[in-house]
């Protein structure tokens, strides 16, 4: 069929909606939900079979509904309505919530249902569980819905609030009213509950030192304490906040908007507030005493059954220069340990993105910092690349993008959970790219695909991934089954008698490979790249940077998203 998707912004769910229909066969095209005449054009240009809208924050045209089948996906259970459905679900510790897919109606959110599908409310922030169990229960109704539509005999059922099992309701907007903070009377557990329902966005309105900001980032403190609503410890660009029961973490603050000028954005907590809080201790923790502490981390290294895990989890996937640099003295830490098998990755969300945009958009120089950043990010790869005496596997939890995917590749393998998408480009930031691609991309799918890969900036799910060689195995099921199995597999993998053949063939390949065409010369040619990318005076790399970090609204739809046909 030939499906559009309608959206705000193509976000990770639209991305992963994508990924998924394209690669059963559909002819996908995608329309932003920017301006309603451009997006009638866009709707006659494409001539849809049906439209799905997986993230929408403005109402579709009803010229475009009532001539068109248009499917709603809305974050909520059956009945549900409103723009605030998660948060909702997450400030009032519900345990179970849904997605449902409604077909577009003048009333909104109560269309008819194509189908519902439930997930469990996991303890972590909005934007966290958006891309996992969210993404999961929206990717199994959207395919379900298409499938019954496909069939041509299937009826949606009406909205009826007498039936058992809708139990959902009509919820007004979540504004900054209900997310207020007391932190002389609310209980950590409150307060947690209150950020992590604002996470990614708004965030919470709260004052520090006088000034007003958005907190984002809600993270528990199982030892600190001090007077509810101090400043007590900073770590790692976060600030740690007393509670009257406890303490929490903020990551990062976001300055408020003025009239007229450009949109903040988030920033980390102890770099804005660093001339207030001189006098506030720096706590740092390592990497082993954090996989075994209630505390804000973000690397962590922990063992099991002869199996190193180096886990770490960066905001948005992001990743500065110093938390590269942070990263690689953990890595280092790990392979001095007496393990044969070293795996790599969060838990349960983002891989990596590659190199932090809103760090280097903030600095003095930002060229400069680019340039910082891209090398910090080479010699993580690099140092990846060169190991030989342990067997390396990057598992991906979740997504990946341009120098993140990079990074898993410089593992000896790349274990993928079903729902991951990656983005294997750095088109869309006017960036050739570095981090070794040169050298790790084509070894896997060849020069020709590498090529395609690196110029196509469209969404790839895992499965298609592996079909093209780009990873070596896909996990079914939801993060903690995927982290079980990746577990269960590696602990096997280090006891295998052959791995110490295979140990002994890596560091042959790299040898040869090295006689060949040094990584150095790889490195060299890419950085003369990236070095026109971030100091030519032509260079688009600045202003598209400037524009993603905020939030800049596009005026028209990429010509890329246009239309894509099957893989």
């Amino acid at each position: 069929m030939r499906i559009l998707l309608i959206t705000s912004a193509f976000n990770s769910l639209s991305q992963r909606i994508h990924a998924e229909l394209r690669a059963r066969g559909h002819h996908l095209g995608v329309e932003l939900a920017l301006d309603d005449d451009q997006l009638r054009a866009g709707v006659t240009r494409f001539a849809p079979d049906l439209i799905i809208a997986p993230m929408l924050t403005t109402a579709i045209p009803s010229d475009i509904w009532t001539t068109h089948p248009v499917l709603i996906v809305h974050p909520g259970p059956k009945g549900d309505r409103g723009p605030s459905s998660l948060d909702w679900a997450i400030s009032t510790g519900a345990r179970e919530w849904g997605v449902t897919v409604l077909q577009a109606e003048a009333e909104m959110d109560a269309g008819p249902i194509w189908a519902s599908v439930p997930f469990p409310v996991t303890a972590c922030g909005k934007s966290e569980l958006y891309r996992n169990e969210v993404s999961d229960a929206a990717v199994e109704a959207v395919l379900l819905s298409v499938e019954r539509f496909a069939s041509g005999t299937y009826e949606p059922e009406p909205l009826d609030y007498t039936r058992a099992d809708v139990r959902g309701c009509l919820r007004p907007y979540y504004s900054q009213d209900r997310r207020r903070i007391d932190w002389s009377a609310d209980t950590t557990a409150d307060i947690l509950r209150t950020l992590r329902a604002a996470d990614s966005q708004p965030g919470v309105i709260d004052e520090l030192f006088g000034t007003q900001y958005f907190l984002h980032g809600g993270h528990n403190e199982d030892q600190l304490r001090g007077d509810p609503g101090e400043v007590i410890a900073t770590r790692e660009g976060a600030i740690c906040r007393a509670t009257v029961d406890g303490a929490v973490w903020l990551t990062h603050l976001r300055a408020r908007r003025t009239a007229g000028g450009p949109r903040p954005f988030k920033q980390a907590a102890a770099e804005v507030l660093r001339e207030n809080i001189i006098d506030v201790p720096d706590v740092p923790i390592t990497p082993t005493e954090a996989a075994a502490r209630d505390t804000w981390s973000q690397v962590r290294y922990r063992e099991r059954d002869g199996v190193g895990y180096l886990e770490f989890s960066f905001a948005g996937g992001a990743m500065s220069t110093r938390q590269c640099e942070q990263l690689l003295a953990a890595y280092r830490d790990a392979c001095a340990r007496s393990v044969s098998v070293l795996v790599l990755g969060s838990p349960r969300d983002f891989f990596s993105n590659g190199i932090h945009l809103d760090v280097i958009e903030s600095a003095p120089d930002p060229a400069l910092e680019s340039l910082r950043n891209i090398s910090a990010m080479n010699n993580l790869v690099e140092a990846i690349l060169t190991t030989t005496d342990t067997f390396v596997i990057a598992a991906l939890a979740g997504n990946a993008a341009a120098g993140g995917v990079m990074l898993a590749l410089a593992a000896d393998e790349v274990w993928c959970r079903e729902a991951s998408v990656l983005n294997p480009h750095y088109k869309l930031m006017g960036l050739y790219g570095s981090e070794y691609w040169t050298y790790s991309l084509p070894r896997r799918v060849g020069a020709a695909t590498a090529t395609r890969l690196t110029s196509e900036p469209l969404p790839l799910g895992a499965r298609s991934a592996a079909a093209l060689g780009l990873i070596d195995r896909v996990i079914a099921g939801d993060p903690e089954g995927f982290r079980a199995r990746v577990c269960r597999d590696a602990g096997l993998l280090a006891r295998d008698p052959e791995l110490t053949t295979r140990l002994v063939e890596k560091k042959r390949r790299l040898a040869a490979d090295e006689a060949v065409k040094p990584l150095a010369t790889y490195r060299a040619e890419e950085m003369a790249h990236m070095l026109e990318n971030f100091f030519a005076d032509n260079s688009e790399y600045h202003r598209l940077r400037t524009e993603f970090v905020h939030r800049e609204r596009p005026t028209a739809t990429p010509p890329h998203l246009l239309g894509a046909p099957p893989h």
